[in-house]
This record gives C-alpha cells, structure tokens and sequence, in this order.
C-alpha cells in the first residue's frame, strides 16, 4: 500500500480547499449574474409595456436598470477574472519559450491583484460617500449601487490570490510577485521627481506603464487602471477616490445596458435557430460570390450600427449570427475580427450616433444636419473594405460550392423572413418612440423568445443559465475595460493637455489642409486613449471654433474628426474598441493583429477621401 508522505498529503489537501473556495465563490457569483440579467430584461421591458402600452411610465426603472447595472458590470468581470475571460494582448507573450510565458502568465495576475489591492480601500471609501446621497425615485441610499465596486474589486481579488496559490511553481510566483511590488515601491520612492515632471508623465503612465503592461500580457483594464491609479497616485494631489468614481461613471452610463442585452440577444438568436435560418438566406444570395459573407458583415453593420447606441453592442448583434457560418466555410478567424472592427469603425457616423448627438449637444451644430451628413461617409469607408475583401478572397476556392437556383433561395427567404424581420423591428421600435436606445434590446429578446418556441419551434431551456452567465461574464470584461478607459480620459483631462493641443493647432502654417491633416492624426491618437465620447466632451468646444476660423464646414469637420476617433478606437495595440471585438468574437487579440492593417490602411484611405472631397459629408444637406 502506498502511503502519502505527511508534506504531499497537506499540500493535496491545501490544493483540495483552495479548490472548493474557487468553487464556491463561482456559486456565490455566476447565479446572482444569470439573475442580474434576467432582472435587467424584465425591469427594462416592463418600462416599455408600462409606457407605451398601458401610458402609465413606471418613474423608477431607469433608476432600478441603472443600479443592478453596476452590480452586473462588476460581479460580470468577477466572472471573467475567475475563468481567464479578461482581453490580453498575448502576441509577445505566445511568442515566448514556454518557461518565459508561464512567467508573464503569474506575473500578469500578481499586476492585476496589484491594482485592485490598491483601489480596494478608495472604493469602500467611494461607497461610504455616496451614502450621503439619496435616489430621486425609489429614495434609497447610493452606497446600494456603489457598493457594487468594492464587492467586486475584493471578489477579483481573492480570486487572483487563489490563481497565485494554487500555481504549480512557487518559486516563480514569488518572483513575479516580489517583481510587482518591487516595482512599486520603486516608483513610490520616485514620486518626489515625477512630481516636478510636469506632462512628461503622461508619456510615462500613459504611454511608458499601458504600452509595457499590455505587451507583457496583463488584461487591458488593468493596464488602464495601473497606470491612471499611478499617475494620480504620484504625480498629483487629487484623492484616490477619484479613480474609483470615474469608473463608476463610465460603466453606468445607462446606454451601456445595451451592451449585455444585445450579446444575450446574439446568443439568443442563435440558440433559437434564428442566426441559421439569416446565414442560410445570405448564403443562398452570395455564397457562390468569393468573399460573400464577409461583405453581409460589412452591409450587416451598416444597417444595425446606431440602434443600440453602442459600438459593442452592434457587434453583440452582428457577430454571433455570422462568425460560424463563415468559419465553416474556412474563413480565418483572425481576418473575421479584423474586419469586425473595421466595420465597427466605418460605421461611427451612422445615424443615430452617440458620438454625433454628443457633438450636437457640446458645440451647438444641428443634430438633424450631423445625422443626414453621416450616411455617405460610412458607405465610402464601407467601399474601401470592400475592395479589400475582394482582393483578400480573390483567389478563394468555390469549386465545391454551388449557385443557388431561384428556386432554393424563395425558400430560404420565407423560413428567415421572422428572423431577417428582427433589425427592422429593432430599429423601428425606436424609430417610432416606443423604446429607448437602452430598451430595445429587450423588444428583440421577447421577440425571439416567441419566434424561437412557436416559430422555429427551438429553444433549448437548459441552455439559459450557461448563456446567462456567459453574457455576464463578457459584459463585465468590456465594461470594465471601458470604465478604466474613462479614468484615463479624465487624468489626461486633469493634465492639461487638451488645452495645450488646441493652441498647437491654432497655430499652424498650412492653413485648411494643413489643420485637418493634423486633426486626422490627433484624433486617431486620441481615440485610440479616450473613444469618441469623452475626446468630443474635452475637445469639440475647443477644435470646431479653430475648424470654422480656418474655414472647414462645421458638417464636413465633425465627420472626419468622428471617423478618424473611429479608426483610433478600433486600431490597436491601445484602441478599446478592438478588444471589445475580441471578446465578443472570442478570438484572441493576437489573432487578429496581423490581418487588421490592411483594413486599418483601407479605412486611412476612405477617410483621406472624405477629408479632401467634402462632398460627401455636405452633399445631401
């Protein structure tokens, strides 16, 4: 008989706790997630019945949709913590030998549990403050939502340690641990020099910190989070809390809500057998053409973007339905985010646009003009993909792939007919006043609840949970990538430099040509920092004055400025918006890395297009 010796027999045990704790914290987490989504759902299409229906609007749902919104934004990037869901840039790290990888892989969670041991005690203090603060409709104290932040923040907390734990090579944890804090300490004992820096600091935090941890593999909210904390942190007097809160204010946006709805909507349609029956239709259409689903995807974007109000949301649509059908048919994983967020960048400036409206509403341009000006400059930029798609597939082989007759394609079209229905009534709903941005989604979900049970006659119950959870856990990883970004925005806000980039650009020899050259650059850069939202917010007051005096239509200046955010966003290695692509494609951003500069490139030359002829943006006013 063998028997364990007395050291192993301990360590096994220690091995079987620390596993039951993982377990039981992913209990504790994933089934309040699945119901967090639920109640979002409910809470959200109950406004709408009330309201549009029975003309009674309940006051206190937003209020509600926005407070169980936090919770499910946090307790959603637990989920994604504990299951490894959290975007990474892992090109550098895959390109390692195997012993250098496993250490960028303990050294990437010790930075992440750095980060959130740090902000633990700024969001309980956080949350203590919004105490003092009292809900307008259900007249509850604040701390109910914000407590939200430090639950989570402590949850992926105790989940890092128990990663750090439970690795199998001690000695490398306690290295890449001892590294971590050694590095703090360092730039602790600094603070007295970066303090007399001035803006060089940005280029440390915000260039130096983001760019060195995102290519050693740490999650891209973390790295954002690292470096707004430690610019903050060492370079100013401002209170820590500060990061936490704007944080918050970047995942409660209510808009954002749209985000987990519409990725449980693209699971939903799938499950239901609705995303078959739209990709059979579209395949019996162009599946004989080289390249044909791809440009369904870009068509598909064009139509969709704007409903929800959300890039990522948009994607949350789009993706699910097509992605499998083109990877049977051999598409390269890589090339199908690429081009995803692509699309998500050409299609910024369609109506209605967040972004637009936000220009509307900061430099007094009408809105009506901005939403009939940012039709054709997304159907350009659309053009240039296309050609890349045509060369791209020029030489796909079809051979086995046969025309659809009439006949066959008739008969697709009646069985997707509920399914190809669904955008329409999306953008109707809205369209018509009987949803918001924020709510539509729901009209979709009980839209393809009822067409998948009498319909399609599919709808797998047991599936729920795991899609439930599933969407919780994507969710949280976008929305905490977005959250961290908006801290980022607002310490570059702090800093200075929008200010000084707008007299910089007053000042330039060139005139006309020369100041939207510039604008091109800057706001790339920028969107790739700030996204489209936050850069207008702290720029357009500044720049379309500067526009107008150098003699640049207010129309044709607010479409160059969105699209080249939009190519900033979507570009990486810093664009937020490339890695929300990620993760709703779940394909990592590595893949993709390669494959999305010729679409960058296509993109530059659309936009240079729309620069120079400004037909396209004033053409139809």
């Amino acid at each position: 008989m063998h028997i364990q010796p007395p050291g192993q027999a301990a360590d096994t045990a220690g091995r079987r706790f620390l596993g039951w704790v993982d377990r039981a914290i992913g209990a504790l987490v994933e089934i309040p997630v699945a119901l967090l989504v639920i109640a979002e759902i409910a809470v959200l299409f109950a406004g709408v019945v009330s309201r549009y229906v029975l003309h009674h609007p309940l006051v206190w749902s937003d209020e509600l949709a926005s407070i169980l919104f936090l919770w499910l934004a946090m307790l959603g990037a637990v989920v994604a913590f504990r299951r490894g869901e959290h975007m990474r840039m892992t090109a550098l790290v895959n390109a390692a030998t195997p012993g250098w990888r496993a250490l960028f892989d303990v050294v990437a969670i010790a930075a992440s549990l750095a980060f959130l041991v740090l902000i633990v005690a700024p969001s309980y203090e956080y949350a203590v403050e919004e105490s003092f603060i009292t809900t307008s409709a259900l007249e509850i104290m604040n701390s109910w939502r914000a407590a939200a932040l430090p639950v989570g923040v402590v949850l992926m907390a105790v989940v890092a340690v128990l990663r750090l734990l439970t690795h199998g090579n001690v000695r490398m944890v306690l290295a890449a641990v001892a590294g971590v804090t050694a590095l703090c300490v360092v730039m602790y004992l600094l603070q007295p020099m970066l303090m007399g820096l001035g803006n060089i600091n940005l280029l440390i935090f915000f260039v130096g910190v983001v760019g060195l941890t995102v290519l050693m593999g740490v999650p891209i909210a973390f790295c954002f989070g690292l470096a707004t904390f430690g610019y903050l942190a060492l370079t100013t007097t401002m209170p820590l809390m500060v990061v936490v809160g704007r944080m918050d204010e970047g995942m409660s946006h209510l808009i954002l809500l749209a985000v987990p709805l519409f990725v449980f909507l693209g699971l939903l349609i799938e499950m239901t057998g609705m995303a078959r029956a739209m990709v059979g239709f579209l395949a019996s259409l162009l599946g004989h053409v080289r390249g044909g689903l791809s440009y369904v995807l870009i068509g598909a974007m064009y139509l969709v973007s704007g409903i929800s109000g959300s890039k990522a949301a948009d994607m949350a649509a789009i993706a699910p339905v097509l992605f499998p059908e083109m990877e049977k048919r051999g598409a390269n994983r890589g090339d199908l985010v690429a081009l995803l967020s692509a699309t998500g960048a050409q299609t910024e400036t369609v109506p209605p646009s967040l972004v637009l409206i936000t220009i509307g509403s900061v430099t007094g341009v009408s809105i009506a003009a901005l939403f009939t000006g940012g039709l054709m400059p997304a159907v350009v930029l659309g053009a240039m993909l296309c050609l890349v798609v045509w060369w791209r597939h020029r030489g796909e082989d079809l051979s086995n792939i046969e025309r659809a007759t009439g006949r066959h394609i008739l008969r697709t079209l009646v069985i997707a007919l509920p399914a190809i229905a669904l955008p329409f009534v999306i953008r109707a709903a809205v369209i018509e006043g009987v949803a918001t941005a924020t709510e539509v989604s729901t009209i979709g979900i009980v839209y393809s609840v009822l067409a998948g049970i009498f319909i399609y006659r599919q709808f797998e119950w047991r599936r729920l949970k795991k899609m439930l959870v599933d969407t919780a856990s994507l969710s949280g990883a976008i929305l905490l990538i977005i959250g961290a970004a908006t801290g980022m925005a607002w310490a570059l806000t702090q800093s200075g430099f929008s200010q000084s980039l707008a007299a910089f650009m007053a000042d330039l020899p060139g005139g006309r040509g020369m100041f939207l050259a510039v604008s091109i650059l800057a706001f790339i850069v920028l969107g790739s920092l700030l996204e489209g939202i936050p850069a207008i917010v702290l720029f357009g007051p500044l720049m379309f004055p500067i526009a107008q005096t150098m003699g640049v239509n207010e129309i044709h200046y607010a479409m160059v400025v969105v699209l080249s955010m939009g190519l900033g966003l979507f570009a990486p290695p810093f664009g937020v918006g490339y890695y929300s692509a990620c993760a709703i494609s779940r394909i990592t951003p590595d893949e993709g890395m390669r494959h999305i500069w010729g679409y960058m490139g296509a993109l530059l030359l659309g936009l240079i297009v729309v620069a120079v002829f400004p037909w396209f943006s004033i053409g139809f006013l």
